[in-house]
């Protein structure tokens, strides 16, 4: 069952105050902006649409899915190998840094608030993906996998969003009506990412 305290929980990790550093980075965005490659609304409408089918996000939602199983299993060993797959799979170093530093931000963030097993407490032989964090954080707070996932995405297209409003410029309100507009393809990608197989990924 969700419980209200789940729900709190879920808020919080997929808040845009949260102090893990994701307002840094903008997995590209702010360069094709400034090529002038993506020039208004309806352009990034359709760069996170393709993201989120076939980039980035819809491959972290896959792996995401792995994890929490494993953690439900008790299979620790099964965590650390998708961490370390996931780091792999990194298209640059630049990725993987941001991707390491985010995820050691929120998984300290974690043991602050929640308590960690001794398992998960270092994301050996690699620091954990930010990914990886937010499945162990909401694992641990009994946060279901498919709401797991909606709320991972919606923080995901929030943050470039307003990414996009500060940078093309956009204002406030084109970019609420542009994260109401990817729900849609927000839900679409968490349904295919519970049913990519490993030979898929």
């Amino acid at each position: 069952m969700f419980t209200e305290s789940a729900l709190l929980t879920l808020l919080q990790w997929v808040s845009p105050a949260l102090p893990i550093g994701g307002f840094n980075y903008s997995e590209g965005l702010e360069t094709l902006i400034a090529q002038g490659k993506i020039t208004s609304a309806a352009a990034v409408q359709d760069w996170l649409t393709f993201e989120l089918a076939f980039g980035s996000a819809h491959l972290e939602t896959a792996v995401i899915g792995r994890v929490y199983g494993a953690i439900a299993k008790g299979d620790f060993d099964a965590v650390h190998q998708w961490n370390a797959w996931l780091s792999a799979a990194r298209e640059s170093a630049e990725l993987r840094a941001q991707n390491w530093q985010m995820g050691t931000a929120l998984i300290n963030l974690v043991a602050a608030l929640d308590r960690l097993p001794p398992e998960l407490q270092t994301g050996q032989p690699y620091p954990w993906n930010v990914s990886v964090a937010f499945c162990i954080a909401a694992a641990l707070a009994d946060i279901p996998l498919e709401t797991a996932l909606l709320g991972y995405l919606h923080s995901w297209v929030t943050t470039l969003i307003n990414a996009a409003v500060k940078l093309i410029p956009l204002g406030q309100t084109a970019g609420q009506v542009l994260l109401r507009q990817l729900q849609p393809q927000i839900q679409q990608t968490v349904q295919q990412s519970l049913n990519v197989t490993d030979n898929d990924l």
